[in-house]
């Protein structure tokens, strides 16, 4: 079962497991806190809203700001941010053309069956380079102006060496402790969509069998969202 939890019952949640006797481990790379049972065994699954530092952090959860950046990329698009505590500071959007128009596939994916073709792949080719030193230059002012705590990113891994091998660096590699991978099926990057995607990573998610179900009650205890706050699409 999927359960999605406001930001506010979340916290109550978090509390209630740290104050409880039930065994947890923390992922990092999820950000999520697994309940096990005395065997070790998984028992249920709580991915935590993207502005909660990870648990044992020294400064309580009601007062930490968590800072993060959301990239969002595909073929020819791209969406980025930098947040605050749950709110956009800074937004762009980026475009190139590096699909080719008559067959839909990206100058990247056909070079590696076809090789180089004409004077259109070429400028294909040169878009899909300044494509990725755009991205990695805004990316180089968020980090130089702000300490970032979190990259959520979404990025397909036929793009993930041209955003690493670009001529402008990442200002973060490829085994940065900080970055998330957003568990969420994105659709082309623009605006609207990091902010749908945004809204999605503010909200817990319990992840359980129904077996289980006994054990949720008793920890949401009171803290249960109204129907409103409850989202049973499965992302």
């Amino acid at each position: 079962m999927n359960r999605f939890l406001s930001r506010e019952t979340s916290l109550q949640l978090l509390r209630t497991i740290q104050a409880s006797s039930h065994r947890f481990i923390y992922e990092h790379e999820k950000h999520r806190v697994v309940l096990l049972n005395e065997g070790g065994e998984e028992l249920a699954f709580f991915r935590l809203p993207i502005v909660f530092p990870p648990p044992g952090t020294p400064t309580p959860v009601e007062v930490a700001q968590v800072n993060y950046v959301m990239l969002l990329i595909q073929s020819g698009n791209c969406a980025l941010g930098y947040f605050e505590d749950g709110i956009n500071l800074d937004h762009k959007v980026f475009r190139s053309y590096m699909v080719r128009k008559k067959q839909g596939t990206s100058q990247i994916k056909y070079l590696k069956t076809k090789g180089k073709s004409r004077a259109g792949s070429r400028v294909r080719l040169g878009e899909t380079v300044e494509f990725f030193e755009n991205i990695n230059e805004r990316l180089q002012a968020y980090f130089s102006e702000h300490e970032v705590h979190r990259i959520a990113i979404s990025c397909s891994k036929t793009l993930i060496p041209y955003l690493y091998h670009s001529k402008v660096p990442t200002p973060f590699e490829k085994n940065d402790a900080r970055l998330y991978k957003i568990p969420k099926h994105i659709h082309t990057p623009i605006y609207e969509v990091m902010m749908d995607a945004h809204k999605f990573l503010l909200k817990g998610k319990l992840i359980y069998e129904p077996v289980q179900q006994a054990l949720i009650d008793a920890l949401l205890g009171e803290a249960s969202d109204s129907p409103e706050d409850v989202d049973e699409e499965e992302f």
